[in-house]
């Protein structure tokens, strides 16, 4: 996994829907079985915004433009379903988000503007890791172990992470989504 370097009294942090339970727990146990390294250290997740170093004087400003983000944005309907991997370019497996794609986009967006504005390396691909940077066979097992996993959940937050010194992602601060369907698309059947 590739973390952007920090120095001085810099904090690496993440935004990310977490995967509720009792699908967090089935998806970072799978997460496991399938030798991935980063499972203890890593909740199962959508990525708003990846790893990212700011200066920890910046914290209060980056979590007002979150809770900003949070009130224009309403909740919506997230259907993970199957499996996909970014092989060739990337040693990952994934669990696809099938619904609900247009409300991820439209928070990432908002999530990476402002003080959080940066460039991507990838155009924005929804989804949750469930194996990443291990041995191909590995790769095959959970891109056929989870083939059939089928879950939704209603995304009505999204967290801050703070990177600590032990390698482990923990959340920081929920934000609720509270905005009007009228502002960023309604809570939809799935």
């Amino acid at each position: 996994m590739r973390l952007p370097e920090r120095s001085g009294d810099q904090v690496r942090i993440g935004v990310a829907i977490t995967v509720p339970e009792p699908y967090g727990s089935v998806l970072q146990a799978a997460r496991a079985r399938f030798g991935d390294p980063w499972a203890e250290f890593i909740p199962p997740h959508i990525t708003l915004l990846g790893p990212t170093v700011i200066d920890h004087g910046e914290i209060v400003a980056v979590d007002e433009h979150l809770a900003a983000i949070a009130a224009r944005h309403a909740p919506f309907v997230v259907r993970l379903r199957g499996t996909g991997t970014f092989r060739p370019v990337s040693p990952v497996v994934f669990v696809q988000v099938t619904d609900g794609v247009p409300g991820c986009e439209r928070l990432e967006s908002s999530v990476r503007s402002g003080v959080l504005a940066q460039e991507l390396r990838f155009r924005y691909h929804p989804h949750v890791t469930v194996a990443h940077e291990v041995p191909d066979d590995q790769l095959d097992a959970a891109f056929d172990g989870l083939a059939d996993f089928d879950a939704s959940f209603v995304v009505d937050s999204f967290h801050s992470y703070a990177h600590g010194d032990d390698g482990v992602w923990r959340p920081a601060r929920d934000f609720s989504l509270t905005g009007s369907p009228a502002d960023a698309g309604a809570i939809t059947a799935t």
